[in-house]
């Protein structure tokens, strides 16, 4: 009797819908469209300050429509920040493929070719991701003008390698553990070595955190702003230094337009790597949190 009675309280039990969406749902769509809107808008804004005259800007609201759909303030921005716009592409892609590869090796080796001390030695690697940039500025000085690599682009890529290794190390670590040990014992057992192991067997199941590094150590470099600054100067400077310098020094009439447009050029490659990769970093950073 008990149990009728509660069977038909659920079933009565009023249940609150509105075209198919349940309000708790509406809420949420509700609350995810106004944050979504909240960071587009800044967005929105600066790419339609880019294309109006600035007598536009000066006579209209932020929000709208340009009078007159001009490139003008695209091409003074590229030819303020075009070079420099090529000296960040020189740092980030050679810094990101050497340290994605270099921390993958270092991976290899933490997690499946233990030695003594490879704990220890571990454990001391993780502190350089909490290490804030501006403790290593004057050692990483001292190192680069030793090296005769000051204010040049390898010395920016040397900086960025190895500030980044600490993060590679962690994430191929990370997921090298995941895999069984059974795997690379069977492969010895073969006879393969420790590069035949690392290129035909783990490299190729790494793509996952391959990805997650790559998009990682990208935004990383490329939105640099302090090491690119302390480290480099004049036309090896990289495009977020010359923005900022574009930004601050110019004279007579303030062009937004070309400031917004500036900062677009800056922003699109690492926007476009999260659109077109983004749905791999999450997917990577999830690979391996779950062992066997």
């Amino acid at each position: 009797m008990t149990d009728t009675v509660l069977d038909t309280r659920v079933a009565t039990r009023p249940v609150l819908r509105l075209k198919g969406f349940s309000l708790g749902r509406l809420a949420i769509y509700s609350t995810l469209i106004l944050a979504c809107a909240v960071y587009l808008v800044p967005l929105l804004v600066m790419l339609l300050t880019s294309f109006k005259t600035p007598d536009d800007i000066r006579s209209g609201n932020l929000l709208s429509i340009p009078d007159v759909f001009t490139l003008i303030g695209w091409v003074k921005a590229w030819d303020g920040v075009g070079g420099y716009f090529w000296n960040s592409v020189k740092i980030t892609i050679p810094a990101v493929l050497i340290s994605t590869l270099v921390g993958a090796l270092n991976g290899y080796v933490l997690a499946m070719w233990r030695f003594r001390g490879s704990q220890l030695f571990f454990g001391f690697l993780l502190f350089g991701c909490f290490l804030p940039f501006q403790v290593i500025l004057l050692p990483a000085s001292f190192t680069l003008g030793q090296l005769g690599l000051a204010n040049t682009t390898e010395g920016l890529v040397l900086v960025h390698v190895v500030y980044g290794l600490a993060f590679t190390t962690l994430f191929f670590r990370n997921f090298y553990v995941s895999i069984p040990e059974a795997l690379v014992r069977a492969a010895r057992l073969d006879g393969a070595g420790f590069f035949t192991i690392f290129g035909r067997i783990l490299l190729p199941m790494s793509l996952p955190t391959i990805m997650v590094c790559l998009i990682w150590q990208f935004t990383q470099i490329w939105n640099d702003f302090l090491f690119g600054v302390v480290f480099s100067s004049g036309d090896t400077q990289p495009i977020t230094v010359a923005l900022n310098n574009l930004v601050n020094t110019s004279t007579g009439v303030k062009e937004y337009n070309v400031d917004m447009a500036a900062a677009m050029i800056a922003g699109l490659p690492t926007l476009l790597v999260y659109i077109l990769a983004g749905k791999y970093f999450v997917r990577g950073l999830t690979a391996g949190a779950v062992k066997g």
